[in-house]
């Protein structure tokens, strides 16, 4: 049975703008201040290293509760014991990802148009990441931007749990949350920041 996830703050994890610092600590710090779920995604990392970075992280997480995702790479997530994988459109199929996982994996996809969209309601996913929301630089090879008026649309056509990533800060996060989304994703705003603790916790006001 798959586990109930509050997917309300979804962190995403660059090590590149965490600036030198390690990002078991970055985590640790945004858990503290109330991100719910973790994506490791990590673009330049070897599969050994991810797999040994996924474990550490699995092993701070799991105690508090807090999911581990693991992206594009399904077989790291299996080696890891992560809580599940979010997928791309050009990465494994979901229902591939599900055999290799198993039926208590949670699977996100990534949909960055109307059409994927569709596409993907019939599929057996737990999410769809609705990307981007607005331009960013941590996602430069997206085809266009949804925008609030795209996400609302969205909310009223799907009946997938929708988590909004792109561009999200405190200033927008509101605005974010009351176009439809059931949980932000945040990259930069978590991770470059000076304090990640606090900005969570900034971050959670704003969503509760």
């Amino acid at each position: 049975m798959r586990p109930a996830v509050d997917w309300s703050l979804y962190l995403v994890t660059d090590r590149a703008l965490a600036g030198g610092r390690p990002i078991e600590w970055v985590v640790q710090q945004a858990v503290e201040g109330g991100v719910s779920v973790v994506q490791l995604r990590e673009k330049a990392c070897p599969t050994g290293a991810m797999v040994e970075l996924a474990r550490r992280l699995k092993a701070l997480l799991s105690p508090r509760g807090v999911p581990l995702i693991v992206n594009d790479l399904p077989e790291v997530a299996l080696a890891a014991g992560a809580d599940g994988v979010h997928v791309g459109q050009r990465d494994a199929a979901p229902a591939d990802a599900r055999r290799l996982l198993g039926p208590d994996a949670l699977i996100g996809l990534s949909v960055e148009t109307p059409e994927q969209a569709a596409a993907a309601e019939a599929l057996d996913v737990d999410y769809l990441g609705v990307s981007p929301i607005f331009s960013t630089p941590t996602k430069p090879d997206t085809e266009r931007e949804w925008r609030l008026e795209g996400l609302r649309r969205l909310r009223s056509a799907s009946h997938h749990t929708l988590i909004a990533i792109g561009g999200i800060q405190e200033s927008n996060a509101a605005d974010v949350v009351g176009a439809g989304a059931d949980g932000i994703a945040v990259v930069s705003a978590i991770c470059a920041a000076e304090d990640p603790r606090e900005a969570a916790r900034r971050l959670r006001r704003i969503i509760e």
